[in-house]
């Protein structure tokens, strides 16, 4: 298993970052539409939904979504005279909302769940909703001020990875050593309050040395923090609510399509809230 996991890795890593930072933007968003059409096929599994030919129809139709969101928003449209195209950034302020619903979801869990757990059609719509804003997240980080600093874009996405990461990495070393309170036992019995502290402590390290990097002024340092405290809870969040839908379908992991480590979306899935998240405070308050 971790030779598995060694290896997928060091396949899937240098492919990343290629792709983040070399890819032309129209390649960009194919390969992150084919991303997201990976997580659909997966999100049908938790959705209850087996049968494969309906599983690759899910795939296909949010590939097309997000193909059809790049014809509509041409490239040189998604940011004009420094603002996002409105389209986009009413998708990413749909997002921010449904994770708001996400939290309060979990919190309630398993209480007034049986009208969504008993439907595929709303946990499908669940997905919708994970899935698309991540696509257009991903894409107007990339985008942004392009024409002046061609690397500026994957600076950003690389940030909000550098966060998520660390807050990954600290919740889970302190959480193995120091907890005691499960933070929603319901839903993902691993997960402890003292863990996510901790991961919020790691992550304000890369938070602090992006303010220095950007020359970010004084002034500005608290909505940084605040931005990037949020974007690391909601990345949380992102996680738990994988978890709680997996546990409605009955399954321990998304998918097998990444060796040794389950499905896509078991890689992606705090990514999935960390980033629409994360876009919607930048367009709104940073950009």
């Amino acid at each position: 298993m971790l030779k598995q996991r060694i290896i997928t890795a060091l396949i899937l890593a240098p492919l990343a970052l290629i792709a983040i930072l070399f890819l032309p933007i129209w390649w960009f968003e194919v390969a992150i539409a084919g991303v997201i059409g990976l997580g659909a096929y997966e999100w049908a599994n938790m959705s209850g939904i087996c049968e494969r030919p309906k599983k690759f129809a899910l795939m296909v139709a949010a590939f097309a979504v997000c193909m059809l969101l790049s014809t509509i928003v041409d490239v040189s449209q998604i940011w004009y005279q420094g603002k996002l195209h409105g389209l986009y950034h009413f998708i990413l302020g749909i997002a921010a909302l449904w994770w708001v619903v996400s939290l309060a979801m979990i919190i309630a869990y398993p209480r007034y769940s049986a009208f969504w757990r008993n439907s595929k059609s709303i946990r499908v719509l669940f997905g919708a909703l994970t899935l698309i804003p991540t696509w257009v997240a991903v894409v107007s980080l990339r985008t942004s001020l392009h024409d002046v600093d061609p690397f500026y874009g994957s600076s950003l996405i690389f940030y909000v990875l550098g966060i998520v990461w660390a807050a990954d990495i600290g919740a889970f070393f302190v959480g193995v050593k120091f907890g005691r309170h499960k933070l929603r036992p319901n839903v993902s019995p691993g997960k402890t309050l003292e863990g996510l502290l901790g991961g919020v402590t790691a992550s304000v390290a890369i938070i602090a040395f992006a303010a220095l990097h950007y020359h970010v002024a004084m002034s500005m340092i608290w909505l940084h923090l605040m931005i990037g405290g949020i974007t690391v809870g909601v990345s949380a969040l992102g996680d738990l609510n994988e978890s709680m839908l997996k546990r409605c379908a009955g399954i321990k992991d998304s998918g097998k399509l990444l060796p040794g480590h389950g499905g896509v979306l078991d890689r992606i899935d705090s990514l999935t809230a960390a980033f629409p998240v994360f876009a919607f405070c930048y367009v709104t308050w940073m950009a």
